[in-house]
C-alpha cells in the first residue's frame, strides 16, 4: 500500500506548536455528536479493578465496527485529540468507545490502587471488553496509549482478541525513561505534565487521604524527581529505571505483534525520541510509518485544525 506524506503548511511545521495544538481545547466545538449519544460503562477489569469508559453508539445501528480510543497519560477520554478523533470516525460510521485508565479523567475514585505504566492486563482487559460489543472492532492508542497499544498487539500473538481487525499506536514512547527526560528538558513540556500530574495527585490524596500522601511528591519540580519519590514511597520497584524497564519497547515488541498493527511516528517528535525507532524491527502484522513533520501526536494539517491521520485511519480500516 502507497502511503501519503504528511505536509503541513509552512506555518503549522514548527513541532511544539504541532505538540500544543494537538491538545488545544480550540479543536473541539462544544456540541459533538459523540458525547451527545455517550453512555459511560465501568468495566470489571479484573482482581476488582474498575475502568471507566465512554460508549458511543451509532442511532442507526448499521456502524462499520467500534473504534477503541486510549489516550496519552495525564490526557483523558475527553481529550482534545480524543474527541476530534471520535467525532471524524462516529460521523464516518463507527460506533466509539474512550477508555480512562485508573486515575484519569474523573475515575480516581473508582480504585484505591495508583496508576502506573506497567498496568497492562487491566487495560487490555478493558479493550477486551469493548471489542466485544462488535463483530468488527479497531484500536488506536495515543503516546502513552499507543504504548498499550503497541503491548496489546504482542499480547494478541498469545491471547487473540476476537474481531480486532487493527490497531494503530501514535507517537508511542518506547524508551519511557528518555521520553520522560525528553519532557522535563522543554520548560513549556515540563510545566505541563507536572501541573496536570499533581492535579491528579491531589485528586487522590483527597479521595484516599487515609491511604495516600503526596506532600513530598507536590514539592518537586520536574516528572523525573516525582516518579523517583512516587516509586520510592509507593512501590515495589527499586526505583525509576527499574519502573521503566518494565515497559520498555525498543525491542520484542513491535515484531511480536500477533494483530495487524501500524506505529505512526514523527521525526520531530519533542517528547517521543524519533531515534529510539532506528533498531525497531517488524513482523507479517507490524510496520512503522515514520513522519518527517508531526510533533506529538499533532499531524495538524490547517487551520481549522484537523489531523491529518483521520481519514488515514478510515482508510486503515477499510472504511474507504
Amino acid at each position: 500500500m502507497v502511503e501519503s506524506e504528511f505536509r503541513p503548511p509552512w506555518y503549522l511545521r514548527p513541532a511544539i506548536l504541532q505538540t500544543v495544538l494537538n491538545s488545544s481545547s480550540m479543536r473541539n466545538p462544544r456540541f459533538t455528536a459523540v458525547e451527545a449519544v455517550e453512555e459511560e460503562i465501568i468495566v470489571d477489569a479484573g482482581e476488582g479493578v474498575r475502568l471507566q469508559g465512554f460508549l458511543s453508539r451509532r442511532r442507526s445501528g448499521d456502524a462499520k465496527g467500534i473504534v477503541i480510543i486510549l489516550h496519552g497519560w495525564e490526557g483523558s477520554s475527553r481529550s482534545a485529540y480524543v474527541i476530534n478523533t471520535a467525532e471524524y470516525l462516529y460521523a464516518r460510521g463507527y460506533d466509539m468507545f474512550r477508555l480512562n485508565y485508573r486515575d484519569h479523567g474523573e475515575s480516581h475514585h473508582l480504585n484505591e490502587g495508583l496508576f502506573l505504566g506497567t498496568l497492562l492486563e487491566e487495560n487490555f482487559a478493558a479493550v477486551r471488553y469493548a471489542a466485544g460489543l462488535s463483530e468488527r472492532s479497531f484500536l488506536v492508542g495515543f503516546s502513552l496509549g499507543g504504548s498499550f497499544a503497541v503491548r496489546i498487539a504482542a499480547r494478541c500473538a498469545e491471547k487473540p482478541v476476537a474481531g480486532l481487525r487493527h490497531i494503530v499506536a501514535i507517537n508511542p514512547p518506547l524508551d519511557p525513561m528518555a521520553s520522560t527526560k525528553a519532557i522535563d528538558r522543554n520548560p513549556l513540556v515540563r510545566a505541563y505534565f507536572v501541573r496536570k500530574w499533581k492535579r491528579s495527585l491531589r485528586k487522590k490524596q483527597e479521595l484516599f487521604p487515609k491511604l495516600w500522601d503526596f506532600r513530598e511528591e507536590l514539592k518537586l519540580g520536574s516528572c523525573m524527581e516525582i516518579t523517583e519519590a512516587l516509586l520510592r514511597r509507593n512501590s515495589d520497584y527499586a526505583d525509576a529505571a527499574d519502573y521503566f524497564a518494565h515497559y520498555t519497547l525498543t525491542s520484542g515488541y513491535i515484531d511480536r505483534a500477533g494483530a495487524p498493527l501500524t506505529v505512526l511516528m514523527s521525526a520531530d517528535d519533542p517528547v517521543v525520541p524519533s531515534a529510539d525507532f532506528k533498531a525497531v524491527r517488524t513482523n507479517e502484522y507490524s510496520r512503522v510509518l515514520m513522519q518527517r513533520y508531526g510533533g506529538h501526536c499533532g499531524y495538524i494539517n490547517g487551520p481549522r485544525l484537523g489531523s491529518w491521520y483521520r481519514p488515514m485511519l478510515e482508510r486503515w480500516f477499510g472504511g474507504e
